[in-house]
């Protein structure tokens, strides 16, 4: 999926939020700088040059995106720290400023930031293009080649998995024991439970991710989303059960759909399918180039916490976390109770 950069606040937020991807920009894009209290900030006079453009352009973007850039790293240097900054010898650049009271600077998260909004310069443009090479490359190899099953590094998948298998039964068991129908009623209602939390029937969603026949969707879910699969199905089958010992009788097949559509709009799921909605359809553009457009209104920039979660040092491929004694011991209890 082709990114705009300079359109869309999110793609540009989910680049500077991943410290993987910026350590590796840093090292191979060599923009310069100077280095004030062991980080590398730019004054407004070094980017004016690394951009190619005027005073007058780059004090537009500050006044139009001000608080963007300053959620990123752009700050005034006044008093004793200014007279600091002013004090290192770096060369002419570093008296940017010397006659005023106030000094703008920019960080390095900051320079990029302002590279991705700029639309009347060159090296920006060359700028963002070999950003976005970077952070593919980065995602790729810290996800071991792929991104379909990034959500299998989380440490919470394999209990979150685990718990809704067994959740997942007692619901084909209230499906069994309380609804008329044959075999296909287990597709159409497991599709009715994806189209309440996130607007997408099984073959919606296996198109979306791009999945092959034999791919199983819950293997490719974050353990969020599964965690709210897990309610529905628990709870779905205890009000099938109820409504069915109640009428003394098998549900028809549109009670059932009646009780899943009232199911919905119980007031305790509101936050929680907001909460899945925001995070399915946030990671899966970020880390997986995936657009869920019946989902395109919850987008939202992805927090530094989640590239951690699944880049970071305790992300591990699903093959290290079984191999691991402690984990296995955890699901060896479960499966005990």
């Amino acid at each position: 999926m082709t990114k705009d950069l300079t359109e869309s606040l999110h793609d540009r937020q989910n680049i500077l939020n991943n410290r993987y991807a910026l350590q590796q920009a840093e090292l191979y894009l060599a923009l310069g700088g100077v280095t004030f209290k062991g980080e590398t900030v730019f004054t407004k006079q070094q980017v004016m040059t690394l951009f190619d453009i005027s005073d007058r352009t780059i004090e537009r973007y500050l006044a139009s995106h001000g608080d963007e850039l300053k959620s990123n790293g752009y700050f005034l240097l006044r008093g004793a720290k200014l007279k600091e900054f002013k004090a290192l010898d770096y060369g002419a650049d570093i008296n940017d400023g010397t006659k005023t009271s106030v000094l703008g600077v920019f960080s390095f998260r900051a320079v990029l930031n302002i590279g991705m909004l700029l639309t009347e310069s060159e090296p920006a443009r060359l700028l963002r293009s070999r950003l976005l090479d970077i952070v593919l490359d980065v995602m790729a190899e810290l996800a071991g080649g792929h991104t379909k099953f990034i959500n299998q590094r989380d440490e919470n998948y394999l209990l979150a998995a685990f718990q809704e298998e067994n959740y997942r039964r007692q619901f084909t068991d209230a499906l069994d024991n309380y609804v008329e129908g044959n075999h296909w009623k287990y597709a159409r209602f497991t599709n009715l439970i994806y189209q309440s939390i996130f607007h997408e029937n099984a073959t919606e969603y296996k198109k979306v991710l791009k999945l092959a026949e034999k791919e199983k969707i819950r293997e490719t879910m974050y353990s969020e989303v599964l965690n709210l699969i897990a309610s529905f199905e628990s709870g779905i089958a205890h009000e099938l059960e109820k409504a069915s010992k109640a009428q003394n009788r098998k549900l028809t097949q549109k009670e059932a759909e009646n009780l899943f559509a009232s199911f919905e709009q119980h007031p305790l799921f509101k936050p929680l399918i907001l909460d899945a909605r925001t995070k399915m359809a946030s990671r899966d553009l970020c880390f997986r180039d995936a657009l869920h457009e019946k989902l395109e209104a919850y987008i939202q920039s992805v927090p530094e916490a989640d590239f951690e979660r699944f880049l970071g040092e305790k992300s591990k491929s699903l093959k290290e976390q079984l191999s691991d004694q402690e984990t296995l011991a955890v699901f060896k209890r479960l499966k005990d109770r």
